[in-house]
């Protein structure tokens, strides 16, 4: 049995004004599966849940964001040229430039319309689409490598104390990248992974063998799909088999 890597749930306060940013700023088209929900997927003949691409879904919350969120996108450029295009555009789209101390560096930090930090890479991502990594801070890398890689069929690609990378089995859609960082997790991840097993899987074996990889489940009520933590307690998803 596995899972992968299927979509990314963002919580927002106006789900359908902030789907609305983030469909322009991918070039994706929008969707609505129920109320207080946005769907957003690419276009031109993607079926979902091809791994060519991580979908977004804006979901309606009204808690308030007090800290840096812990989950982020690093959008794709393929030149420092497009780069400063792509950062422009996304400003006239309604983001703000940042400073979470990262100092000196080749990408662009931003915050889209409600506050939640992305970034904007300079080159090397003309192959992943336009979200060239899903990235997770953490405390262990190497733990969270160990993890996920578990739990998912994506292959590891590099891990060191400071990060590790992984992508889809097929080798194609955006990285799942897990860096260092001495940020303590202060509540609920307003932005979190939701993952699906295959077809013919079983949501509750499925789930056992995560609690056996070191994943504890959250009690959110009666749901249809399994909600709980990975190891370093930030909270993801497991969705139905489809």
């Amino acid at each position: 049995m596995a899972t992968r890597l299927v979509q990314i749930n963002m919580k927002a306060h106006d789900h359908a004004a902030l789907g609305g940013f983030w469909a322009e700023a991918l070039g994706w088209g929008v969707d609505s599966e129920a109320p207080g929900v946005t769907n957003l997927e690419p276009q031109g003949g993607y079926v979902y849940p091809d791994p060519v691409a991580v979908c977004v879904d804006l979901v309606t919350s009204t808690e308030p964001k007090t800290a840096k969120n812990r989950v982020h996108l690093d959008l794709a450029a393929t030149s420092a040229a497009h780069q400063a295009e792509l950062v422009a555009r996304l400003r006239k789209l309604g983001a703000t430039p940042i400073d979470i101390g990262q100092g000196d560096v080749s990408w662009t930090v931003l915050a889209d319309p409600e506050g939640n930090e992305f970034c904007v890479v300079d080159s090397g991502y003309d192959e992943t689409g336009p979200i060239a990594s899903v990235v997770v801070d953490c405390a262990d890398p190497r733990a969270m490598a160990r993890f996920w890689g578990e739990a998912t069929d994506w292959t590891v690609h590099t891990v060191t104390d400071d990060s590790a990378v992984l992508r889809s089995a097929q080798g194609v859609g955006p990285y799942l990248r897990f860096v260092r960082t001495a940020d303590v997790k202060t509540g609920w991840n307003r932005v979190h992974l939701d993952i699906r097993p295959y077809p013919g899987d079983d949501l509750e074996a499925e789930a056992a063998r995560l609690r056996g990889l070191g994943a504890t489940s959250i009690d959110v009520g009666d749901i249809s799909w399994k909600v709980l933590a990975d190891p370093e307690d930030n909270e993801f998803c497991l969705l139905t088999p489809r």
